[in-house]
């Protein structure tokens, strides 16, 4: 119970400094009587209105007074400082495509690993069965049926279904 109480004031620590985060954010945010037609935002405050952009989005859900966007800028510095600070900020994508490929290489390497321990069970189970009948015969048979398998297991792997 302890315990639980402490996490529970750790969290609305937390909470609450988001919240004073939020709102100091808000001050600079676009949208507000800071720039006009006169003085227009230029491409550091379009830096800065790129990399809080996701807070600001949030605050003018519940404030129509805060906008994402300074419609009064200076134009194309203005939207290229902007995008380069939603994508500096916020990640540009890259990150998802190399932990895809590295998600895929170990479902790779788990896959190869559950087949290789199958692989190694049936060639256990099929001596065990050589060695209760004996049979002259029984390393060609052996052979191309362990081929049979490794061909089917490979098929079978690199099937997309």
């Amino acid at each position: 119970m302890l315990e639980r109480s402490k996490s529970m004031k750790g969290l609305t620590r937390i909470l609450c400094l988001l919240v004073l985060v939020a709102i100091l954010m808000s001050g600079c945010a676009a949208g507000t009587a800071r720039f006009s037609a006169e003085q227009p935002a230029g491409f550091w405050a379009g830096l800065w209105h790129g990399a809080i952009s996701v807070v600001t989005l949030i605050i003018h859900i519940f404030n129509s007074g805060v906008s994402v966007y300074e419609i009064n800028n200076i134009g194309g510095w203005y939207d290229f400082g902007f995008l380069l600070g939603v994508i500096c900020i916020w990640g540009g994508g890259s990150k998802a495509s190399c932990s895809r490929s590295k998600r895929q290489n170990k479902e790779e390497e788990e896959w190869k690993e559950i087949g290789d321990k199958v692989e190694q069970k049936i060639k256990r189970k099929m001596r065990e069965w050589a060695e209760a009948e004996p049979d002259e015969a029984w390393d060609e048979v052996e052979k191309k049926l362990e081929h049979k398998l490794k061909d089917k297991l490979r098929t079978w792997a690199d099937s997309d279904n």
